[in-house]
């Protein structure tokens, strides 16, 4: 099994490689979206460095949909990762992954293109053709991975913790309706911005802006901890834990906990109450937790 965590300065990348993180997940503007913070090539040299004197490993995001003038500048951003050694990219777009093949370089790619990754033979597509795994899509159930994963040698990567991106655009919408309201304000994660359902009032939905866009977030964080014996079962091994809504302290915490977890399914001592109560005690309380798309059945998901 193997557990990747965000990851939002070398502080914390440290402390996430000490609570049993086993692969980092960073990057930054503008290749990788949805990012905790965005680092810059010599932060995620330092992080490779870290992690690989531990025996663990960094992926770093390019999963940006590439316009032309961010593949004019992909070349030169590849060869500074693979020259400093890191050990995967998340790529989903096409012209990224043809730019990775010309350039030839010793560095895996990892296919994953968001809502699209919902077929064992999508993701054989791409793995025939390099891709060393694949992220599923957020809006997958659980009776859907467990038939991917069966028709696959390669492991799939599904969310186990954090939340689930529901709306991204590339336009500042926060900044444009500021502009139309005359109003001043921040847009920023840190901000603390949400949306509302007219017909429920206590909905939340984290709402910020950053240079790729503006992002709108899940109103509930995902949380399968109930289910990871059934995932250890049936082979789904790679989990994500996304700290993008949650920074510092606590979610160190939290996936100290997820490899807690992982250890006692290894050992055979799993009991999901006790860690689901202990989840519940570090989450906080404006991000309600719940399990997405995952326990619905394939025909009730519209």
């Amino acid at each position: 099994m193997k557990i990747i965590a965000t990851a939002e300065s070398e502080a914390q990348a440290e402390a996430l490689l000490r609570a049993g993180a086993d692969t980092l997940y960073v990057g930054g503007h503008p290749f990788g979206l949805r990012m905790p913070r965005a680092l810059g090539t010599d932060q995620i040299q330092a992080i490779v460095q870290m992690a690989h004197a531990l025996g663990k490993k960094v992926t770093v995001a390019c999963n940006a949909l590439m316009h032309n003038k961010q593949i004019e500048k992909l070349d030169s951003y590849l060869s500074q990762l693979a020259e400093m050694g890191v050990d995967a990219v998340t790529v989903g777009d096409p012209g990224a992954i043809f730019t990775l093949e010309e350039l030839s370089l010793p560095l895996p790619y990892i296919y994953d293109a968001e809502t699209l990754v919902t077929s064992a033979e999508q993701i054989e597509f791409w793995m025939k053709r390099g891709a060393a795994g694949a992220v599923a899509a957020r809006e997958l159930t659980l009776t859907e991975l467990k038939e991917i994963q069966a028709k696959l040698d390669q492991p799939i990567e599904i969310l186990a913790y954090g939340p689930t991106c529901i709306h991204q655009s590339g336009r500042p919408l926060l900044t444009n309706y500021y502009h139309y309201t005359d109003l001043d304000e921040r847009s920023d994660s840190d901000r603390g911005l949400y949306l509302r359902d007219p017909k429920n009032p206590d909905s939340q939905y984290p709402i910020f802006e950053d240079e790729d866009g503006t992002h709108i977030f899940s109103t509930e964080d995902l949380s399968l901890m109930a289910e990871l014996q059934e995932l250890y079962d049936c082979g789904l091994h790679t989990w994500k834990l996304d700290g993008v809504l949650l920074h510092g302290e606590t979610f160190v915490k939290i996936t100290a906990l997820f490899a807690e977890a992982k250890k006692a399914l290894e050992s055979g001592t799993f009991e999901p109450t006790g860690f689901c109560n202990r989840l519940r005690e570090l989450q906080p309380l404006s991000r309600p937790l719940g399990t997405g798309f995952y326990l619905k059945k394939p025909d009730d998901v519209k």
